[in-house]
């Protein structure tokens, strides 16, 4: 009896400091504001349950195939009391590195869009809903004759994301390339694809920040329109978008692919580091992006008013990052310690991945609201704080 209690007063414990925590810190009407806002546009957080769940689906269909029948057992769940459940000293290692790329998220793209990335190229090369058009005509304007050599790296992008499923597919067809030069050649299309990946996901965010401030303002809209009207404000973003996929290049892709064609000693080791260095670049500029999606400016522009949002703001910023860093930190930590425990047990870790996205979806949808709600509150400043947002 005493081991069980022993074992539930930590977590009532963390439990009342998290609530306390909510409820007294400077930036809790944000935060208020960002949960009512996903409640009303629930297409804020499903989006990123969407794209979590489809990368989870890819990632278990190819690398975890169903041996036998014990698979998907679901004794497995009822004998979760005899599981080895590791303590928090075993895993801590794992958690800080994807919790901060999860605060990062927030001021940038905040989930992986593959394997609906291909999906989207189809779209895109298709203009769906006008957006193809809308895209070209956006980069003319904003970027006139230059704007044709962003859309042909856009195009050749999108061409390879519509191509990487089926290059990472050439293993199962058989022996049709030396396995030497089939790396390479996936290394490669991985590389072009990743510029598309990464900027559908900043779209995503651009479009999604649209609905958070539509619902800050009492707009109304129309769907489609709002689609056209994230894509011509990701023209804007474009351009710091781009510094970040060239940086990102430059120190973590192009090393892990000059690895496939010559011999880079230990490439690997240096990943973390070159990971928290491209998160701390991003929260070091973290309200360009969204500077750039709500106002028509330049880049200069958008960091001169970062650099005076951050002066006026900075005690409600750093609570703001706390607070996700805080989320982010228990959310990887409580999946480090599920997946510990599960093990090998196919069908409890299906369960656990699909809890797991839903969570992360619905706390990403969240602060990306309370985000938009604290950005738009540090440039209205005492008029915003003394009124409620209407829905």
């Amino acid at each position: 009896m005493s081991t069980g209690l022993s074992r539930v007063y930590p977590l009532i414990g963390l439990f009342s400091g998290y609530v306390i925590m909510l409820l007294f810190n400077p930036v809790r009407v944000p935060l208020r504001d960002g949960f009512r806002c996903v409640l009303r546009y629930k297409r804020v957080w499903l989006t990123f349950v969407l794209l979590g769940s489809a990368y989870f689906v890819f990632q278990f269909s190819t690398f975890t195939p169903i041996q036998s029948t014990a698979d998907v057992d679901l004794t497995q769940i009822t004998s979760m009391a005899n599981w080895h459940w590791p303590t928090f000293m075993e895993i801590w290692r794992e958690a800080p590195l994807p919790a901060l790329e999860g605060v990062a998220g927030i001021f940038d793209d905040a989930t992986t869009t593959y394997p609906l990335s291909a999906v989207a190229a189809v779209l895109m090369l298709i203009n769906w809903r006008g957006l193809h058009g809308a895209l070209v005509r956006a980069l003319q304007k904003r970027f006139h004759f230059w704007g044709y050599l962003v859309y042909l790296i856009l195009l050749l992008s999108a061409v390879a994301a519509l191509l990487k499923p089926v290059v990472f597919a050439l293993p199962l067809w058989g022996g049709l390339l030396p396995g030497a030069e089939l790396l390479q050649i996936s290394a490669s299309v991985d590389a072009v694809a990743f510029i598309f990946e990464y900027l559908f996901g900043v779209y995503i965010q651009v479009y999604l920040i649209a609905v958070c401030f539509a619902w800050i303002r009492g707009l109304s809209f129309e769907e489609g329109e709002l689609f056209r009207f994230g894509m011509r404000r990701f023209s804007y973003v474009l351009e710091w978008a781009g510094i970040v996929v060239l940086v990102s290049f430059l120190i973590v892709r192009l090393p892990l692919l000059l690895a496939y064609f010559m011999n880079i000693p230990d490439v690997l080791d240096y990943l973390p580091v070159e990971r928290v260095l491209m998160c701390g670049l991003i929260i070091a500029f973290s309200s360009v992006q969204i500077s750039l999606a709500l106002r028509n400016e330049t880049l200069r522009e958008a960091i001169r008013a970062h650099r005076e949002f951050i002066r006026n703001n900075l005690s409600r910023f750093g609570w703001f990052l706390l607070i996700c860093g805080i989320h982010f930190f228990l959310l990887t930590t409580a999946d480090a310690i599920m997946r510990g425990a599960i093990a090998d047990r196919l069908i409890a870790m299906v369960i656990w991945k699909s809890i797991f996205v839903f969570l992360r979806g619905f706390i990403t949808g969240w602060l990306l609201a309370s985000w938009v709600c604290l950005f738009r509150r540090g440039e209205t400043g005492h008029l915003y704080q003394q009124a409620w947002i209407e829905y």
